[in-house]
């Protein structure tokens, strides 16, 4: 007899638990779908937003990557919750989880961090060339832990974007046109006018140069050896390189038809002979 009544005690608490359990996991489900449903429509808002703004795919896709992670992780705590398990100590655990993985990845979180900066203030795309941590060249590819740069060699320098979005960056592309100077010492027994005709009939001449602003020539240092004419003209960043590269060989061949010295450095050894007795 008592273990009939054992047996009904068991089947009675069974019958309650199933009683109890059965509308949680129902409100469970509904839970995940709708969960899912929201996660899904915001990341279809998100699309729809980069569509309509200049940003980077790769931000488009963190982004994503980041709210449906996240999301997913909150409604699988909302689930659980709901199926029984206490929230504080899931929490918790995730909490506990998080802090482990931030202290190993510290360094890759910092990257990751100048990635995002970088990706949402821009202060560079693909295609500028930028000069950034002691290195000159041409963005390749912007990910969220490195920026790759080619360089003038074809090299690629590939930079952590957490040093890149804490440094100096200098972006040569920004602006649609460009002031090169060009310095060039002349002796002085050359004539300063001539030399600085010269100059400017050279920037004149080229197709590239633009001539507003107009050309300029001054003269920047009386040297110890030279006088320093200091030229400085704009071009477009296209042809900049072109303009540049033009200048410097025609004011040499320029200067040498006209006479003017070009000084460089001169060594000039005395030797002394000894008297033999």
């Amino acid at each position: 007899m008592k273990d009939f009544t054992d047996i009904q005690h068991h089947i009675e608490a069974l019958t309650k638990w199933t009683l109890d359990f059965y509308p949680r996991l129902i409100l469970a489900i509904i839970t995940l779908f709708v969960g899912y449903w929201v996660v899904k429509f915001l990341n279809r808002m998100v699309h729809n937003f980069f569509l309509k703004k200049d940003y980077d795919l790769t931000l488009e896709k963190f982004l994503q990557s980041f709210i449906s992670i996240s999301l997913n992780v909150l409604l699988f705590v909302l689930v659980i919750t709901e199926l029984g398990v206490k929230s504080s100590s899931l929490v918790a655990l995730v909490g506990a989880a998080g802090l482990t993985i931030g202290l190993a990845l510290q360094g890759s979180l910092s990257n990751f961090a100048g990635g995002i900066l970088i990706l949402i203030f821009k202060p560079f795309k693909i295609g500028d060339f930028i000069s950034a941590q002691g290195i000159d060249g041409t963005v390749k590819e912007i990910s969220l832990f490195t920026t790759k740069l080619n360089t003038f060699g074809n090299q690629v320098a590939i930079i952590p974007n957490g040093q890149l979005s804490n440094s100096n960056i200098i972006n040569y592309n920004e602006e649609t046109t460009r002031r090169d100077r060009i310095t060039v010492g002349i002796g002085y027994n050359s004539n300063i006018k001539i030399a600085k005709d010269i100059l400017l009939d050279i920037c004149n001449r080229n197709e590239n140069i633009l001539k507003e602003p107009a050309p300029e020539v001054y003269v920047g240092e009386l040297a110890d050896s030279a006088v320093n004419l200091s030229l400085r003209f704009w071009a477009n960043n296209d042809v900049f390189w072109a303009a540049h590269f033009h200048v410097l060989e025609e004011l040499k061949n320029k200067f040498d038809e006209a006479g003017i010295e070009i000084p460089f450095p001169q060594r000039v050894l005395h030797t002394k002979e000894e008297r033999t007795s």
